[in-house]
């Protein structure tokens, strides 16, 4: 190990003044909080515990008001959301999926490579420190444009990273979506996702009780790396940023397998009684929340805790975000035992204190107390900082509204925009992406080409759907009907391939929360999240909020990305989105209103980001679901895929290019309630699903989607021409499409 047992430091420690706890990110008013709190001037590792316990990354005190009006349980959830490491949802038969997602945009920025590896490795630990096996890994990416030579840096380093790490541990990497926008090209965001499997009766808890009980550290040792990496993701992006790298986290994704199974084993042994990754804040944020949630104390001597540089002091340790390493708290008497489990996985697994009833966290070096804190002052939930930051709309939603779409002059050849929509990076081929993640490792994953991946979980009939998804300009132009968008495409998208949406984590991105148009962005979101999961019956399991993704630039779009969970009870009656057989008809669910506001259209054509953003009736939208489940379930439909960026031309590509055979479409029916078939072909609006099935089963469709209350209609015919036409008034050719679709990112990235 790369490792050898150094010891801290005393040293003397700055005097700490009012100035000092400003440069710490700590207002007046909670240097007085902190102040009455202790009932004396704090101590300089007492400072670095509350300035890190109290940023935004960690308190969550801009958001938490408003989080707690999302629907945070019922359904199958085991435990109320945000109370555990990662959301549990019981699926039967004994089991019980573990997930999250969360953000490393800001170390990602400076560093791309190791910021997007410890995103990935930080996601997996919350997994499996609650006991949960890893099974599949997701991501959701914002980069920039790719004409810019920083974009393609940034992109080719997180991508990099993002495979490295969940290659090396063995998870497979198995969806996630990439946009592209001038607003992400300083602020990148690199947000990742997780999903474990567990039995109910083997779940773990990020708790601290039994007086007596040891605390222990185990995995790696504590270096210098990510110091201040919470307070660092808690401030905008600036000039100086690449100077901050020393906050960035390094991972080994060979040591964190290690730790995985280790995890695991010890937990099976029944002699942990508490379990907590250390991520942002490192021992300070694991011993201070576990030992709250417990209402509990700890003794902590830092001249126990392994160590991989000289010379660090208390202040540095408790800081240290130093990856791969959890917080124990094992049963008085097994300590020898579970420090065995980690020899045998070559790690190590030191006592480091001891659980009390203090209340308090206590932390000493060389017998002399640094630090004395009340737990519960620290935490979300408890005495940490709560605000209600003032909201205004901004001025520019109405005038964005206001753009006109009709003034876009329509095409003469609509087979030219259809081409230069697949080949916009946003909607093209992510072939050179994905194909340097491992998707089949632990050969769980049943399907990947299609709306959303579907994983086998092993021992039993059932499979899970995942997806993550968000349109951000939708969001940015119509905040709460973007994200409850965001919250109806990620269930549809799981709905395409047979499942049924059961819970959503989510990973909220936003600018400044200071700005009051920022937050009223975020609430508007935060209200549309949570009115399309109630009518969904998706509750939310937990997830993350990012605050202050801005460069000096400006702020990003608002970006509530949802990762969705659904459960097949079959997996093997999976669907994806190519079309199958000759002769197959092509059946619309939904009805088509040819909105372009906020399009991948409009965008192209003009630049603009304007109109209104695409209506959403809720209720038929879940009658959408249930009718495709239906469907899937019993074996009606060939292929499903749903109506996104790019509209249903873009669809219908997709349902042609993804198909095993070389085969094609003939779309003869329009809907003639839309004048301009531009608007038809590349329209955005919601709630629309492309089936394919044989012409028996698609008469079959149209009577149970009249019955579901879906709008449904025969629009085309498969064909075996390996062509695209549509109405007479478009015709391309499938290697046309191929070759728009599968080159622009490669191209993109090349600087081509």
């Amino acid at each position: 190990m790369n490792s050898h047992r150094a010891k801290p430091v005393i040293i003397t420690e700055p005097e700490v003044t009012l100035e000092l706890a400003r440069s710490h990110g700590l207002t007046d008013e909670e240097y007085g909080r902190i102040l009455s709190i202790l009932g004396r001037t704090p101590t300089y590792t007492e400072l670095g515990i509350y300035s890190v316990m109290w940023s935004e990354h960690c308190s969550y005190k801009n958001s938490i008001a408003r989080l707690k009006t999302l629907p945070r349980s019922g359904g199958r959830l085991l435990v109320a959301g945000g109370e555990e490491n990662a959301g549990l949802v019981d699926i039967g038969d004994g089991l019980a999926v573990a997930f999250k997602i969360e953000s490393h945009n800001h170390p990602s920025a400076v560093e791309p490579y190791q910021g997007a590896a410890t995103g990935v490795g930080g996601i997996l630990r919350d997994i499996f420190s609650m006991g949960a096996r890893p099974i599949a890994a997701l991501n959701s990416l914002r980069f920039g444009e790719l004409t810019d030579e920083r974009t393609r840096y940034l992109m080719k380093r997180v991508v990099k990273g993002i495979a490295d790490y969940g290659n090396s541990f063995g998870v497979p990497t198995v969806a996630g979506e990439v946009y592209f926008d001038k607003c992400y090209a300083r602020n990148p965001l690199v947000n990742a996702m997780a999903v474990g499997i567990v039995e109910k009766d083997k779940i773990a808890r990020a708790t601290a009780y039994g007086a007596g009980n040891s605390v222990m550290i185990v995995g790696s040792s504590t270096g210098r790396d990510g110091i201040h990496g919470a307070t660092f993701a808690s401030e905008e992006i600036r000039e100086d940023s690449d100077r901050r790298r020393p906050s960035v986290q390094v991972g080994d994704p060979f040591v964190e397998k290690l730790l995985l199974e280790a995890t695991l084993e010890a937990i099976a042994s029944g002699y942990v009684v508490g379990v907590q990754d250390m991520g942002a804040a490192g021992i300070t944020c694991s011993t201070t929340e576990m030992a709250a949630k417990g209402e509990s104390g700890m003794s902590i001597d830092l001249d126990l805790v392994p160590l991989r540089e000289t010379g660090m002091t208390a202040y540095e340790i408790m800081l240290s975000e130093s990856q791969e390493r959890m917080l124990f708290i094992v049963k008085d008497g097994h300590q020898k035992d579970v420090v065995s489990i980690f020899q045998r996985w070559d790690l190590h697994a030191e006592v480091i204190g001891n659980v009390d009833r203090s209340n308090r966290v206590r932390v000493f070096v060389s017998g002399r107390s640094v630090a004395e804190v009340p737990a519960s002052t620290l935490v979300l939930g408890g005495g940490a900082p709560v605000y209600e930051r003032e909201a205004r709309q901004p001025e520019y939603i109405k005038r964005l509204e206001a753009f006109d779409v009709e003034s876009v002059q329509e095409p003469k050849d609509l087979s030219e925009p259809l081409l230069d929509l697949l080949r916009r990076p946003t909607i093209a081929s992510k072939r050179w992406i994905y194909e340097q993640y491992d998707s089949m490792v632990r050969t769980n994953t049943q399907r990947l080409s299609g709306d959303a991946a579907v994983v086998r979980i092993k021992g039993t009939s059932k499979g899970l759907a995942l997806t993550t998804d968000c349109n951000a300009r939708y969001v940015y132009l119509n905040p709460r009907r973007g994200a409850m968008i965001a919250v109806a495409e990620a269930a549809r998208n799981v709905a395409c391939v047979g499942a049924r949406p059961i819970a959503i984590t989510n990973c909220l991105n936003f600018g400044n929360p200071y700005d009051p148009e920022i937050f009223w962005q975020f609430s508007e979101a935060v209200e549309g999240i949570g009115e399309a999961c109630r009518v969904l019956e998706t509750p939310v399991t937990g997830g993350n909020v990012s605050f202050y993704n801005e460069s000096p630039d400006g702020p990003i779009y608002p970006t509530p990305v949802i990762g969705m969970l659904g459960i097949l009870e079959d997996v093997d009656r999976s669907c994806g989105m190519g079309f199958i057989k000759e002769g197959d008809s092509i059946v619309l669910l939904g009805e088509n209103r040819g909105e372009v506001g906020a399009s991948e259209y409009l965008l192209m054509r003009t630049g603009a980001i304007g109109g209104p953003v695409p209506a959403l009736d809720i209720q038929r939208e879940k009658n959408l679901h249930r009718l495709l489940e239906e469907l899937i379930r019993g074996q009606n439909v060939d292929s499903a895929h749903d109506v996104s960026e790019g509209g249903l031309a873009v669809c219908l590509a997709e349902c042609i290019i993804h198909a095993e055979s070389q085969i094609g479409a003939n779309i003869y029916s329009r809907n003639e309630a839309i004048k301009r078939q531009d608007f038809e072909l590349f329209g955005e609006t919601q709630s629309l699903v492309v089936v394919s099935a044989t012409p028996r089963n698609a008469e079959l469709i149209l009577r149970k989607s009249k019955a579901a209350g879906v709008p449904s209609s025969v629009i085309g015919t498969v064909t075996m021409d390996a062509n695209f036409r549509f109405s007479g008034d478009l015709e391309v050719t499938r290697r046309e499409m191929e070759r728009a679709y599968y080159c622009a990112v490669e191209d993109g990235v090349s600087g081509r």
